[in-house]
C-alpha cells in the first residue's frame, strides 16, 4: 500500500444517508450528517455501512485531469477507492468525474463497473459516454476472487467475459499493493505490465490504482457470474 496514502492527514469529506430513496431521506433519523474520513482508506467504507449508510455522497470531482499538484493523486486515488468500495457494497454512491480531455476517449469504459457519477467533465462526449455508463452498469461487472493457490478477475467491461488467472503469488501480493494505490515503481514491473495490458489497473500520476473489487453483495447465483 502507498506510503502517501497511508499517512496523508488529508480528510475526504462526505454526506451520508440510511436510505436510497431521496424522499425517504428527508424523514428524521436518516440523514446521518457530513462526514470527514481520515482513518486507512480500506476501513472507511466498512465504517459507513456500519453506521447504516446506504447513500453516500461526496461533495468534490474525482479528479483525474490535473494531477501534478502535490497530493493530488492521492486525493484521487483515496476518493476512486471509497467509490469502488462502496459499489461493492450496493451503496449508492452520488460523485463526478472529471477526465482529461487528452485521454482515450474509453478511459471512463475503464471505470464503468463502478457506480455511475452524476456528472463527468472533460471529455467532447462526455455526455454520450454517462448515458452509456448508466444503461450499461451493473453490479459484479469488474471483479477479482481469491481462490485455493490463485487468484481470479472477472470482467465484462467491454461486453463479454474476459478472465486473468494466476497461480504465481506475486500477482496477489501486487493486487494488495496497489488496491489503495501505490508508486508504480513499487511491484514487480512484468506483473504490473500484465495488469495494465489487461485495463485492471489505472495510472494516476506516479500511482497505480487496482480498479476491481471484491465483490460484497451478490446480485446472482455465482455460477452466473
Amino acid at each position: 500500500m502507498s506510503t502517501a496514502l497511508t499517512t496523508a492527514t488529508e480528510a475526504l469529506g462526505v454526506a451520508a444517508w440510511r436510505d436510497y430513496d431521496p424522499e425517504a431521506c428527508t424523514l428524521p433519523g436518516m440523514y446521518l450528517g457530513e462526514m470527514e474520513l481520515t482513518g486507512p482508506p480500506a476501513e472507511e467504507s466498512d465504517r459507513l455501512w456500519k453506521l447504516g449508510a446506504r447513500r453516500v455522497r461526496l461533495p468534490e470531482p474525482v479528479d483525474l485531469a490535473e494531477l501534478a499538484a502535490p497530493g493530488a493523486a492521492e486525493r484521487a486515488v483515496r476518493a476512486l477507492s471509497l467509490v469502488r468500495d462502496l459499489t461493492a457494497r450496493a451503496v449508492l454512491v452520488e460523485w463526478k468525474l472529471r477526465l482529461d480531455p487528452a485521454a482515450p476517449d474509453d478511459t471512463w469504459r475503464t471505470l464503468s463497473h463502478l457506480q455511475p457519477p452524476q456528472r463527468i467533465e472533460g471529455p467532447a462526449d462526455a455526455t454520450a459516454d454517462l448515458r452509456r455508463w448508466r444503461d450499461g452498469h451493473y453490479l459484479c461487472k469488474c471483479l477479482w476472487r481469491q481462490g485455493p493457490g490463485f487468484v481470479q478477475i472477472r470482467d465484462r467491461r467491454w461486453g463479454d467475459l474476459r478472465r486473468f488467472t494466476a497461480e504465481e503469488p506475486e500477482y496477489h501480493r501486487t493486487i494488495e499493493a496497489l488496491a489503495y494505490g501505490a508508486p508504480a515503481a513499487s511491484v514487480p514491473a512484468a506483473v504490473l505490465a500484465d495488469f495494465l495490458g489487461e485495463r485492471l489497473v489505472l495510472a494516476v500520476g506516479e500511482l497505480a490504482w487496482w480498479m476491481p473489487y471484491r465483490v460484497n453483495r451478490w446480485i446472482q447465483e455465482a455460477m452466473a457470474i
